[in-house]
């Protein structure tokens, strides 16, 4: 019979690679060398979470998980866009929004297990902002965020990128002051 997973320690091995991986990045790194940076070993992480890849699915799950849950607290003081972009534009996170867009990639390729992320990566975070009174706007700023956080993740134009986003703020602020 097999053994149910500690639930405990995979959410401590994965809260550490969330860490690593944010700290140093992913890059071409095996399971073993990311086990050891996390004090572990590469088979206690293949029998929390099975391979490589699937760790990877794990990592950006949970990022991914912890700005949903920031976004719903922006949602619900209204500073919106603006200061969504200000926290994910943060160079400590760099390395996980790379990590992002490589398995978005990768499951938009038809790539297994990464195609278990889509449409959820989009969906989810629409059904965050469902309350919006424009779903095609929370579409819309959703996709300027990911196209700006992919520029800046390849160009590390911080400047430039930041003006955008800055533009695009006061675009959409500027719409809903009219509506």
């Amino acid at each position: 019979m097999a053994r149910t997973p500690d639930l405990k320690r995979r959410r401590e091995l994965l809260d550490a690679v969330v860490d690593e991986c944010a700290a140093h990045g992913v890059g071409g790194r095996s399971l073993r060398e990311l086990a050891d940076a996390v004090g572990t070993s590469h088979r206690m992480l293949l029998h929390h979470f099975g391979s490589r890849d699937e760790l990877l699915l794990a990592v950006v799950d949970e990022v991914e998980r912890r700005q949903m849950a920031l976004l719903s607290e922006l949602m619900a003081d209204g500073t919106g866009f603006a200061a969504m972009w200000d926290h994910l534009r943060r160079p400590e996170l760099r390395a996980l929004e790379r990590l992002f867009f490589e398995c978005y990639a990768r499951g938009a390729q038809g790539e297994s297990p990464f195609t278990t992320m889509l449409p959820g990566a989009v969906d989810r975070w629409l059904s965050v902002t469902r309350s919006a009174a424009d779903p095609a706007l929370a579409r819309l700023s959703l996709a300027v965020m990911r196209g700006l956080l992919l520029d800046l993740a390849g160009t590390n134009d911080d400047a430039g990128v930041d003006a955008a986003a800055r533009v695009f703020a006061a675009l959409i602020g500027s719409r809903s002051q009219r509506a």
